[in-house]
């Protein structure tokens, strides 16, 4: 079983980097995701989650990663992962691939946790990128 904590950040145009501090049994090791995602207004940053956590889950299924705890901050991805609600049209569509990239692990648990390293840095890709 792997634990990965996750951060994340995209700049306005939808250009994101993730970051999974991924802990097992071997030690400890950071990977790096990039992802493009569709910004909208009112989502508070919940399509950021959704882009970021997709990319992970996909590089380390490609990776042969078969149990995954994903440990991130957005609580609205979590609920609305764990209670099935309704979702804002916006959102459908990275739901789906979310499930889509999830479904290709055996076990995959999702965990609320916040990795303020990862999120720096993360925040920080992504303003040295917007800055160039």
């Amino acid at each position: 079983m792997v634990q990965a904590h996750l951060g994340y950040a995209a700049d306005r145009y939808g250009q994101g980097v993730a970051y999974a501090r991924l802990t097992s049994r071997a030690g400890e090791r950071l990977v790096r995701a990039a992802f493009r995602i569709t910004r909208f207004p009112g989502l508070d940053g919940r399509e950021v989650a959704y882009g970021a956590l997709t990319a992970v889950a996909t590089m380390l299924a490609e990776r042969g990663v078969e149990r995954v705890t994903f440990v991130l901050p957005d609580e609205s991805l979590l609920a609305d992962r764990r209670e099935h609600r309704p979702l804002p049209p916006p959102i459908e569509l990275p739901y789906v691939r979310l499930g889509c990239a999830l479904n290709r692990l055996k076990d995959a648990v999702l965990a609320p946790g916040e990795d303020r390293d990862l999120m720096q840095r993360a925040v920080t890709e992504v303003e040295l990128h917007s800055a160039a």
